[in-house]
């Protein structure tokens, strides 16, 4: 089991090190605070990282030391589900910056405070950019928020990793009210009738025109809106995903070291607790896709045959020896 609120980094000769990566929403952070990280990443033998969506890592850590390391930072553990919303990357917009033409702090600390760590069918990231410049990369974000002279363009389905997507632009000129009650209709809409899927994944599966007409009429009925009904079927010239992976795994069939995890969840999808009960959560990331079950197992330091008999005790509901 995961020490609580830390991520596995790396497994080196048999020895495992670990990471706790405290949340700060927007990446401000008073004196103080960064003068704890730096105690404890000294008392501990750390190395402090500054990631991309705007915290600082201690990574290098062992597992007997993290709930000590909590303590001393004074912060309870930053916990979510995996698949989540994992950030909110804000620009400095009008506040800090002369090219600024909205308030990107303003509203990317609201929706941080909406949505950090909420559970979602996969993960989510949000960016908010106060100017065109799009400092925050918003359009590579699941839902990405642009500002104008005009107000805020929104964006839906972006995404960087193994499988880049750029979003696509759903609405422009919303005023900050208007802004995040569109994003309030997106996200419930991605609830209610996504898979384990990235929000893009999920747009091109139904369609972007089927995506945009439903979430836009909802937002035009206003927040009691009843929801839309579920997307149809993928229209044929939008790719879905084949019946099987690499394996072709189908019902009835025993799960197997090369296994691919899309498929697993997708014949299985009793099995998901167990994956998640082992630590391997991010089961809507990209890589799911074409990694085989083997080879995740080892990227999470787990014993493949002893995940594969779990799995199968499930899918197959083989009864315990």
């Amino acid at each position: 089991m995961l020490p609580k609120g830390a991520n596995l980094q790396k497994i080196r000769n048999g020895t495992r090190t670990y990471a706790v990566t405290p949340h700060l929403p927007g990446g401000f952070v008073k004196p103080e605070v960064l003068e704890k990280y730096a105690h404890v990443a000294r008392e501990y033998g750390g190395t402090l990282k500054l990631t991309s969506a705007q915290r600082i890592m201690i990574t290098g850590l062992k597992a007997e030391d993290i709930d000590n390391i909590w303590a001393e930072l004074g912060m309870q553990p930053a916990m979510g589900f995996a698949n989540c919303v994992r950030s909110v990357k804000i620009c400095p917009g009008i506040a800090f910056c002369k090219r600024g033409k909205q308030d990107s702090v303003k509203l990317g600390l609201e929706l941080d405070r909406r949505y950090i760590k909420k559970e979602m069918p996969s993960r989510l990231k949000i960016g908010v950019s106060g100017c065109p410049n799009s400092c925050s990369e918003a359009i590579i974000k699941d839902i990405g928020v642009i500002g104008t002279d005009e107000g805020w363009d929104v964006y839906v389905g972006g995404s960087a990793g193994a499988h880049p997507r750029l979003a696509d632009k759903l609405i422009a000129g919303l005023d900050y009210d208007d802004t995040l009650r569109l994003i309030d209709t997106i996200v419930a809409y991605y609830k209610k009738h996504a898979d384990i899927e990235r929000l893009g994944q999920f747009i091109d599966r139904i369609g972007l025109e089927k995506f945009r007409a439903d979430v836009l009429a909802a937002f035009a009925a206003g927040p009691a809106a009843p929801a839309p009904a579920a997307p149809a079927p993928a229209p044929a010239s939008v790719p879905t995903a084949p019946a099987g992976g690499e394996t072709g795994l189908k019902a009835g069939d025993a799960i197997a070291a090369d296994s691919i995890i899309a498929d697993i969840i997708r014949v299985y999808p009793e099995t998901i607790p167990v994956l998640r009960g082992f630590g391997m959560g991010c089961l809507g990331c990209p890589s799911a896709t074409g990694e085989a079950l083997e080879k995740a197992a080892g990227i999470h330091g787990l014993e493949v045959r002893e995940l594969i008999t779990a799995l199968n005790k499930v899918a197959l509901k083989e009864e315990q020896q």
